[in-house]
């Protein structure tokens, strides 16, 4: 027998693993959309039944994104949803997990904010696709920083990579990625 075999413990991980990689995929989808001001992408991350509990709103999937990228456009001219550390635990078709945020955010008016909490999901898979079904957004600091301004000249060769915006128009779609853009 090969090592290669297609066991019963070895297809089950693989099926496992699956899992976790698709609900990594939802998690990313949310971040990039919100971050992107893009709601069909935001939106593909929950089931059209969601409900999300963020602290300063909550609401079915629907509306929630609707508030949430309508806040950050009304607050913010910069902003990033950036997740770290996941725990998940799989159970059928039901997932729970638990992951980090770090959230920062330009604001228009005074400093920006920053900062650090956990989502707690309930994942469900339905027709083979994983999203949330419920999310509890457990916000465990925030608060404004004072930034240190670059030179302007510094800040210019810095920024000049882009454009960085809340769109369609920023740079991670554009397609084919090239040298000369």
């Amino acid at each position: 027998m090969s090592d290669a075999a297609l066991t019963p413990e070895l297809i089950a991980f693989v099926r496992e693993q699956k899992d976790r990689f698709d609900i990594q995929q939802c998690l990313l989808r949310y971040t990039r959309g919100v971050d992107r001001h893009d709601r069909a992408l935001m939106l593909s991350a929950y089931w059209p039944d969601a409900f999300d509990e963020h602290g300063v709103a909550e609401g079915e999937a629907a509306a929630f994104v609707d508030w949430a990228i309508g806040w950050h456009g009304e607050y913010q001219t910069r902003h990033q949803h950036i997740i770290a550390n996941h725990s998940l635990e799989l159970d059928g078709d039901t997932a729970h997990g638990e992951t980090y945020y770090v959230f920062w955010g330009e604001n228009r008016m005074g400093p920006p904010t920053l900062a650090f909490g956990r989502y707690v999901d309930r994942f469900e898979k339905r027709d083979g696709e994983w999203r949330i079904a419920h999310r509890v957004c457990v916000n465990e600091k925030a608060g404004l920083f004072m930034e240190n301004r670059l030179p302007e000249e510094a800040e210019a060769m810095l920024y000049k990579s882009g454009p960085n915006r809340r769109d369609k128009g920023d740079i991670s779609y554009l397609r084919p990625l090239t040298r000369s853009r």
